[in-house]
């Protein structure tokens, strides 16, 4: 360019400067932008972070697997909570007084809910036991028989829970760890517990007592095991053999038999017993009241002689004399004329003497007055 050039265009605008300013105005709109996207994804991790416990659960904080708080303060209960996004923090929640349940896998044959349901179980079985898909266990007297039960439990230990069967992931807590250990549980106290039954008493006499049985067996196990888990009252179905369902059900029907002649024999002995016990009552009390009347007469006896002694004691004679009268008063109440003869003081006997006429008077005529 001339130096004529030059002094022609003394205001020529410099181009540089202004992609430089273009530039910076680029670049200061992308860190708002920046900034404003950084913003929302804090905002959005801290909002993603808050969850809820239910009323009927507890739940605990995992950051790179360890859990948050110590003792019980690590379990949280229900409400809102906080916790950093997975995978630094991990929420587990823990089912606390929502019941679970299992039932068990061995003991019992081969079937299906809908077979149960309509009764098709009970038809079409074969001639004996398979022991590839029925089950069975074996009584203290080697019998066999079909037996299942059905345990409700409540995890009572959180804690236990997390530490022995957690294996959740995406904020839920797996049950399934915890479930299987109560039915392996479930399953060996049915067996064993069978074991020390008759199979009558597992299926008549004795079912209470048995399903008391395996309660205790379950809970002893899970309480050897730590699995924070209290059992509930259990239900336990027992049955025979199926092919054998005819015979023990003619021995069912003895058995009944059986009880009601015992029934009618005790009945009958109650009444007998409670006639032969108004009898004994009654001559009981009989006897009784004839012992009062004695006794009372026998008192009273003793109580006149008692008052008479003294007049006996004062004139022994006297009271002779008047005791002898009185008695032939009695004696003689049908005779006309009485008399009384005494011996005297000195004890001489008074001599009587009769004049008595051999003929009887003549009575007087009328004529003769």
């Amino acid at each position: 360019m001339s130096e004529h050039d030059h002094h022609d265009h003394p205001h020529a605008p410099d181009t540089r400067d202004t992609g430089s300013q273009a530039l910076a105005e680029a670049l200061h709109s992308s860190f708002i932008i920046v900034k404003i996207a950084m913003v929302a994804l804090v905002v959005i991790i801290f909002a993603a972070g808050f969850f809820t416990v239910g009323p009927s659960e507890k739940a605990v904080i995992l950051r790179f697997g360890k859990p948050q708080g110590e003792g019980l303060q690590m379990l949280l209960g229900a409400g809102l909570h906080w916790s950093l996004p997975y995978p630094i923090d991990e929420v587990v929640r823990i089912p606390t007084t929502e019941n679970q349940s299992v039932r068990s896998t061995v003991g019992w044959y081969f079937t299906t809910p809908e077979a149960e349901l309509t009764g098709a179980d009970q038809q079409g079985f074969g001639p004996s036991l398979d022991p590839r898909v029925d089950g069975y266990a074996i009584t203290a007297d080697r019998n066999i028989v079909h037996v299942r039960v059905t345990v409700p439990y409540q995890i009572t230990d959180p804690r236990t829970a997390i530490f022995n069967f957690a294996s959740g992931t995406n904020h839920e807590f797996n049950l399934n760890g915890i479930s299987n250990a109560v039915l392996n549980a479930a399953n060996n106290a049915l067996i064993s517990t069978a074991a020390r039954f008759n199979v009558d008493d597992i299926l008549i006499n004795e079912q209470a007592k048995f399903q008391e049985a395996v309660r205790q067996r379950i809970s002893e196990l899970a309480d050897n095991e730590h699995l924070g888990v209290e059992i509930k009252p259990v239900s336990v179905d027992s049955a025979p053999p199926r092919q054998l369902k005819d015979v023990f059900a003619q021995v069912a029907s003895a058995r009944q038999n059986r009880e009601k002649l015992i029934y009618e024999a005790q009945g009958e002995e109650s009444r007998i017993i409670s006639r032969a016990s108004a009898e004994a009552s009654s001559i009981t009390n009989a006897a009784e009241s004839a012992r009062l009347r004695y006794v009372t007469a026998i008192q009273s006896d003793a109580e006149v002689f008692t008052n008479l002694l003294p007049r006996y004691v004062s004139n022994p004679v006297l009271f002779s004399q008047l005791e002898a009268t009185k008695a032939m008063s009695l004696v003689l109440a049908n005779v006309g004329e009485k008399k009384y003869i005494h011996t005297h003081v000195d004890g001489k006997p008074v001599e009587l003497r009769l004049m008595l006429n051999n003929e009887l008077p003549q009575s007087k005529s009328p004529s003769s007055q």
